[in-house]
């Protein structure tokens, strides 16, 4: 067998461990998803390995371990997006709007990513934490315009909608 076929072989298997940890964190067993996803990385260490395990980690309040996988996950792959929005969720999680900001653009600057939805929805958490409502209500819309059946992101329109229109009825459209 060829090197290249081995590290296939290899990276295949490590993907079916991280399916399998998906499932059990789903289902509420976060340690024993954080195992696996540990024995996918351990057997071939991938960018989705790293960003699911942060995430469960984060389900502990563990979000320094979780930004910590989140950045080894960014430097085997720079064009996946997830670790870019969690390190932004994480930072909200953490009260710290600010240092949320960039890991989220760089999120929707991602090539390899499926839900931008994600990214707009934390920016507009964090606008809507800075009192900067206008540019929250932006981030909701276009979250739900990426995923029209986003259901937070259409709660939080209509809740910015309601905080500016107390502010100035004439501005909401």
């Amino acid at each position: 067998m060829s090197d290249g076929q081995d590290r296939q072989d290899k990276r295949q298997e490590a993907m079916e461990w991280v399916g399998k940890a998906y499932q059990l964190q789903l289902k509420g067993d976060v340690e024993k998803a954080i195992n696996l996803y540990t024995k996918s990385i351990d057997l071939c260490p991938t960018a989705e390995a790293y960003t699911f395990r942060g995430w469960a980690r984060s389900f502990e309040k563990d979000y320094a371990s979780a930004i910590e996988d989140c950045h080894r996950a960014i430097d085997l792959d720079p064009e996946f997006g997830n670790p870019y929005n969690d390190i932004g969720a994480y930072y909200l999680e953490l009260n710290d709007p600010d240092e949320a900001i960039p890991w989220l653009r760089m999120a929707l600057k991602a090539k390899r990513y499926e839900s931008y939805c994600f990214p707009h929805f934390n920016l507009g958490r964090v606008y809507e934490a800075k009192e900067q409502l206008d540019k929250a209500l932006e981030h909701f819309r276009k979250a739900l315009e990426e995923n029209p059946r986003y259901a937070l992101a259409a709660k939080a329109v209509e809740r910015v909608k309601g905080r500016l229109a107390a502010h100035n009825p004439e501005a909401i459209s």
